[in-house]
């Protein structure tokens, strides 16, 4: 009887095991694709690593947009500003109704600067500096409490051609 109950077990197992590992490997392929994707960003650092669904302005008409006039945005979720080529950045919060920390962005993905709590609807310029390429947007105060400093690293499809610090 053991006999019989072992042949049973092992016919039930195989495709259990089998199925399992089908699972296991298409969720390791989810994930190493989530790893890079045009709507999010991953960002690490000695703080830790956090992950933002983003929207990416990366036109003029985009870029001009931004988040203006929106009354929420949720945690999590930020807005990634993409060039065509690393510049000297300027932002200012024109018709922005939230607060938001401004990371600015050299080519390579890493951060150069932060600028917490950019005040809604001022339109005092923030200068982010020289050679960058992308700013991401993320609620006010978020940086902070992540405890996201300079150096950190940020992984997005954008940086892909310009050598990145933490590549796709």
């Amino acid at each position: 009887m053991g006999n019989r109950y072992s042949k049973l077990r092992k016919s039930y197992l195989a495709p259990l095991f089998a199925a399992l590992f089908a699972l296991n490997a298409c969720t390791t392929g989810q994930a190493a694709a989530a790893g890079c994707s045009d709507t999010s960003v991953a960002l690490r650092g000695e703080w830790g690593q956090a992950r933002f669904s983003v929207e990416v302005a990366d036109d003029a008409a985009e870029r001009a947009q931004g988040l203006m006039f929106r009354k929420s945005m949720p945690m999590g979720v930020g807005m990634l500003f993409v060039y065509d080529r690393p510049q000297a950045m300027n932002f200012w919060m024109r018709n922005t109704l939230i607060p938001l920390d401004l990371l600015f962005i050299d080519s390579r993905g890493v951060v150069q600067h932060i600028h917490e709590n950019a005040v809604p609807l001022d339109e005092t310029v923030i200068s982010g500096g020289e050679n960058l390429l992308s700013v991401l947007e993320i609620n006010g105060g978020l940086a902070r409490r992540m405890g996201i400093k300079t150096g950190s690293e940020l992984r997005h499809p954008a940086f892909s051609a310009h050598n990145p610090a933490w590549p796709c």
